[in-house]
């Protein structure tokens, strides 16, 4: 019996990685979308999947405004490519922290968007810091879903 449990347990495993993606956004100090950007700047990704954040340009890194429940905090390294895993559900919001104040931020929403009241909350104090482009957090805010 123990056997089959193992064995069972390995294939879902097994199953859930391969299924897992891994998004790439990138850093850019000029994107499609104007200066200062996360490239894309909204991400609807499912548990287990992964996004990595690659500094294209220098002169970037990534933290962490908003997380869902049980997500840890991030805050990556200076011009370093960083990684996290999406283990649980809800939306994080993030920004560089040099450009915020040019709306450098973007938003990861991980299955259903379960603590929206806490963006609803904390967004206004976050688009307060921002001078240029405070509508690219709007725009971002409006996909959720």
């Amino acid at each position: 019996m123990y056997h089959k449990v193992v064995m069972a347990w390995l294939a879902l495993t097994t199953v859930t990685s391969l299924s897992a993606k891994d998004w790439q956004v990138q850093m850019l100090s000029f994107g499609d979308k104007g200066p200062m950007v996360f490239e894309p700047d909204f991400i609807q990704a499912q548990v287990g999947d992964t996004v990595t954040f690659v500094p294209t340009q220098p002169g970037h890194y990534v933290q962490s405004y908003v997380t869902a429940e049980g997500q840890d905090a991030w805050t990556s390294t200076f011009n370093e490519t960083y990684q996290i895993t999406l283990n649980n559900e809800g939306v994080n919001l993030y920004y560089c922290p040099p450009h915020l104040m040019m709306g450098m931020v973007g938003m990861i929403q991980v299955g259903e968007a379960i603590n929206s009241e806490v963006i609803e909350t904390r967004y206004p104090e976050l688009r307060d810091k921002i001078t240029l482009n405070p509508e690219r957090v709007d725009l971002i805010l409006d996909n959720l879903k």
